[in-house]
């Protein structure tokens, strides 16, 4: 089981989960420094042209501006998600990570997040460098973690599709909406003309998020349940048949999920939970955060996902 973050106090960064701190800190630092260094000169280069030559993420085709060949480099796939080309674009990234997701990483863990941020950037930008040709997009180097946030925005939009999101601080949105509606717009403007934005990038890392989700067999959200999702994991047909909800039926006469509870009235007293319980809980976790459960709530759904028959 995940140790997860608690936030203590109200003062500092005590309110943030380890993996962003550190996320917002180590951005903060390297924005900092390459905007020094892009200002010295090395060898009568400019500082910006040697670090994005071999730290952006190169095309894997294509002259730059100087006349050479891109330099792509498998690890670019890495160290572009932590640079930024202005303060703007690191302000806006930074401020919807921590909006979207702390959440998302108490309730994973800081290992789980970790790895899916960093997975939603990759898959970002392998989306930008392969598609891009295609679209027939002019070939530049790439930056940002947009394709991560983007990830962490869908996860947001999928675990908690009906909490509201205050648009300008006081227009409330179903984070569902806003989500998909942002989403829509990047895909209506891919091949807009000279625009400086990798769209692809943040429908890379958009759809890397949704695909993690959909087949992680820890993440319980609605989406699932509507679309009847447990059955199609379940199938022997399905390549994926071993990813099964811990809360699925298996059989039509299986009705209810039963453990063991223990209380000072009689320890090891056996509990039955039925699926509309179950289904209650998880439909409170979408709505207002794992954190919003009582201890009885989360008891049920722990032990529940352990002792199913």
């Amino acid at each position: 089981m995940n140790n997860y973050y608690r936030p203590r106090g109200f003062g500092g960064f005590s309110l943030f989960p380890p993996v962003i701190k550190k996320l917002l800190i180590i951005n903060g630092v390297l924005f900092f420094l390459l905007t020094l260094l892009n200002n010295l000169s090395f060898n009568g280069l400019p500082g910006w042209y040697i670090i994005n030559r071999w730290f952006a993420l190169n095309p894997l085709g294509g002259v730059d501006a100087a006349g050479q060949s891109y330099n792509f480099q498998f690890w670019q796939l890495i160290t572009y998600q932590f640079m930024h080309g202005g303060f703007g674009h690191i302000l806006f990234n930074m401020f919807a990570l921590w909006m979207f997701g702390i959440e998302i990483e108490n309730m994973w863990g800081a290992k789980k997040f970790f790895t899916f941020y960093l997975l939603c950037g990759v898959a970002a930008g392998l989306f930008h460098l392969f598609l891009s040709p295609l679209f027939g997009l002019s070939s530049a180097v790439t930056i940002g973690a947009s394709g991560s946030i983007y990830g962490v925005m869908i996860a947001f939009a999928l675990f908690f599709p009906d909490r509201p999101i205050y648009l300008y601080f006081f227009i409330p949105i179903k984070a569902k909406y806003l989500i998909t509606f942002l989403v829509l717009m990047e895909i209506m403007l891919v091949d807009s003309a000279g625009s400086s934005i990798a769209h692809l990038a943040h429908l890379g890392g958009a759809l890397a998020a949704f695909i993690f989700i959909m087949f992680d067999k820890d993440s319980s959200i609605s989406l699932k349940r509507i679309l009847n999702w447990n059955f199609y994991l379940s199938s022997r047909h399905n390549p994926f048949s071993n990813l099964q909800n811990p809360f699925k039926k298996e059989d039509k006469n299986v009705e209810k999920a039963k453990f063991y509870e223990i209380s000072n009235d009689a320890k090891d007293k056996e509990k039955e939970v039925t699926q509309e319980q179950i289904d209650k809980i998880l439909d409170k976790i979408s709505k207002s955060g794992y954190q919003n459960l009582t201890s009885k709530e989360k008891k049920i759904l722990f032990e529940a996902s352990k002792k199913i028959d």
